[in-house]
């Protein structure tokens, strides 16, 4: 197939009508209606076979995790979701791949109202670039430069799964383990994160700082800390672990993943520890729950400690690119 024929192919498949695109797909750029007193957030990943993904990952989960990482950033900004553009690099013009791909990008943009309005197909080794735009009101977006002291530390849903996933995929490349019965919801949430989009908005005006945990919840609270000029105690026994983790792997491995993994999707916040309550009823009403895990101090640092409060060693913070 022609760049154009799959370019056909990932139109057809995305279309989702909007009254802000005021011109779409199919010319040199998209014509989008901002309205007044927003301000747009705008954020892109990428994510590359092998790296972000396995190579033997369906079609239709990249396509649906290429957008997810990103919504997931414009939901710890507190945006809705709006539009996004798609560059899609193919090492084959591969129609039926092209064909799942978009169905599983389509699927959860038509969960969230988001318009595909351009992007790009080339050819070379499997790589998706999205560019998410959402909306928030003036003045209102999340971001990790507003932690106080005193704060609590929250997490949305439970960490490590999706690392779990990946840590029994290498067990059984290796022929050291077998596949648990919990290894196939393990898989979902490396495969098909769900981001938070509801949460993010709930806790406008109320969380002081938010990020979403895509390289570690140690590497990413540690980037929240150092945007606002705090440190961080977190309580190794308050991390919210997921019942199909738990029983896939020992405690030991658990805490780990959970503190390190990656690719989670979830949001950490900071926000008045007054306001606990509020925050559960609020989160609960948008379908996630969020955990308690710690404080916000002072430092540079973030420390986690035992149920003595002694510390934790903790070699690995998270995902990092170029290692040092």
């Amino acid at each position: 197939m022609g760049e154009f024929e799959l370019i056909d192919i990932i139109r057809t498949r995305c279309v989702h009508a909007r009254n802000d695109v005021a011109l779409g797909i199919g010319d040199d750029a998209a014509l989008l209606d901002a309205p007044a007193g927003r301000q747009l957030a705008v954020c892109t990943d990428t994510l590359v076979a092998g790296v972000h993904f396995p190579r033997d990952t369906a079609p239709d989960d990249i396509g649906w995790k290429s957008l997810a990482v990103n919504l997931s950033d414009l939901a710890a900004m507190g945006a809705e979701p709006a539009w996004a553009q798609l560059a899609l690099t193919l090492p084959d013009a591969d129609g039926g791949f092209v064909e799942r791909f978009a169905g599983g990008f389509a699927e959860l943009a038509n969960a969230h109202g988001v318009a595909l309005v351009g992007g790009d197909v080339t050819q070379g080794p499997l790589t998706v670039t999205v560019t998410a735009l959402g909306l928030v009101p003036r003045g209102m977006a999340l971001t990790r430069s507003g932690a106080r002291l005193g704060d609590a530390v929250f997490v949305t849903g439970t960490l490590g799964d999706a690392a779990g996933a990946l840590e029994l995929l290498r067990h059984r490349e290796a022929g050291t383990g077998d596949r648990p019965d919990a290894f196939p919801a393990l898989l979902a949430r490396l495969n098909r994160p769900a981001p938070r989009l509801a949460a993010g908005l709930a806790l406008r005006g109320i969380a002081s700082a938010c990020i979403d945990v895509s390289d570690g919840l140690l590497a990413d609270l540690g980037r929240l800390c150092n945007a606002s000029g705090v440190g961080a105690e977190i309580a190794a026994d308050a991390l919210p672990v997921s019942p199909q983790l738990a029983s896939s792997c020992d405690a030991g491995t658990c805490r780990m993943l959970a503190l390190s993994g990656g690719d989670d999707y979830e949001l950490c916040f900071t926000a008045p520890a007054t306001r606990t309550v509020e925050i559960d009823a609020l989160l609960a009403d948008a379908g996630c729950a969020a955990t308690r895990i710690g404080r916000i101090v002072t430092g540079a640092s973030v420390h986690v400690q035992d149920a003595r409060g002694n510390p934790i060693d903790t070699p690995r913070a998270g995902w990092e690119h170029f290692p040092r």
